[in-house]
């Protein structure tokens, strides 16, 4: 009876859980830093608007920055459906 008592927290321990979950899903953080990236882009570029008013530049670039987290989330969505698909039945068949 010299069995280690349950630790709910061992993973925790080891890695922080964004870690694991950017393991677990790589798209994400690419979909959060074309976010940011957008973010930064648009205020370097808010004094080159032109004659566009403020509201308007804003919500051009809220659009923009909503789409690459939309193309991420598509591409990681097209990834696992790709994966899934073909390469996890190749994996099935061979351990049957």
């Amino acid at each position: 009876m010299d069995t280690p008592p349950f630790d709910p927290f061992a993973d925790i321990k080891e890695e922080s859980k964004f870690w694991r979950k950017v393991k677990e899903n790589p798209i994400v953080p690419l979909g959060m830093l074309g976010f940011i990236g957008m973010g930064i882009h648009g205020a370097y570029n808010y004094k080159n608007r032109g004659k566009m008013s403020t509201s308007v530049y804003l919500m051009h670039l809220r659009v923009r920055a909503q789409s690459m987290v939309v193309g991420a989330l598509v591409l990681g969505i097209g990834y696992s459906v790709v994966k899934n698909m073909f390469f996890d039945k190749k994996e099935s068949k061979a351990t049957k």
